[in-house]
């Protein structure tokens, strides 16, 4: 009976102890939960989409151009939302974005192009140029002057981009800023969003990956496309992850190509030992007929 008592109260007091410790960590998720003024700012995926081409912006020598321009090359497209007087973010974003290029070896303006898209309609085209300038420094690959385009625009352009591609952003009064995501989108050669890579740490293989994956296998190697094959884009990890059944599959495949040629290796040299050997019994009749 003592023991009987013991044993409950035990699970009693666990019981408790895990009732509170619900309500503490509902209380700091309540606590950290975001705050309203940030409300709608974020990503709303819209993979399949095409965003809309017609839209007119000014690049970094200060020059008018349609976004359709950006898509008579057929090369996949890499866009990305900044504004240049971001105390921190976007210069975090395009300096990570920078080295992503300068380790990969493909170049702006060769195998694929970038639009880096200010959401600040009151950011100008000097600003842009400055802004290009700095990083093709960083990149220092002199191609990627004709593949990575610095634009700035109208308020009503910016805002019919970002709603296309689901880029949500916020000016914050109090703090004189705008709240706003990170991430590379990719288009392919008609301007539809294939896929998008969050945050500001951007792997070369990933950002390879997804210009293969955007160029439905136009551009790359076929070393890349069997990459992509046997990877997916994992969500959550927001990374392309080795898928192991495809993987096996391919395997499977090699296996049975690698079978193939041992079995008409040993075919071709059987036919060979064949004809040696009849040729050799020909000779040797007719030494018996002379």
């Amino acid at each position: 009976m003592k023991m009987v008592r013991y044993i409950s109260a035990v699970v009693l007091i666990l019981g408790f102890g895990v009732l509170a410790f619900a309500d503490a960590a509902a209380q700091v998720t309540r606590e950290d939960a975001i705050p309203d003024v940030f409300s709608g700012v974020g990503i709303t995926e819209r993979l399949g989409t095409g965003i809309p081409t017609d839209l007119t912006f000014v690049n970094e020598s200060g020059e008018e151009v349609a976004l359709a321009s950006f898509f008579e090359s057929d090369r996949p497209v890499i866009l990305n939302f900044v504004y240049h007087n971001c105390p921190m973010l976007c210069s975090l974003l395009l300096e990570g974005f920078t080295k992503s290029l300068r380790d990969m070896e493909w170049t702006p303006g060769n195998e694929f192009d970038v639009l880096t898209v200010s959401f600040s309609a009151t950011e100008t085209a000097d600003l842009a140029r400055r802004q290009k300038a700095r990083y093709l420094d960083i990149l220092n690959k002199p191609d990627a002057t004709k593949g990575w385009h610095f634009l700035t625009g109208s308020e009503e352009n910016i805002f019919a981009l970002a709603e296309a591609t689901g880029f949500g952003f916020k000016w914050i009064e109090e703090s004189k800023e705008y709240a706003h995501p990170t991430a590379l989108i990719f288009l392919d050669e008609e301007g539809t969003i294939t896929r998008y890579i969050h945050g500001m740490n951007y792997p070369p293989g990933d950002v390879r990956k997804a210009l293969v994956e955007a160029s439905e296998g136009r551009v790359g190697t076929t070393i890349d496309r069997i990459f992509l094959y046997c990877y997916r884009y994992d969500a959550d990890a927001n990374s392309y992850v080795l898928q192991a059944t495809k993987l096996m599959r391919l395997g499977g495949l090699l296996t049975l190509l690698v079978v193939c040629v041992g079995l008409l290796i040993f075919w071709r040299r059987e036919r060979r030992h064949q004809r040696d050997r009849i040729s050799g019994t020909g000779e040797s009749n007719s030494l018996i007929t002379n």
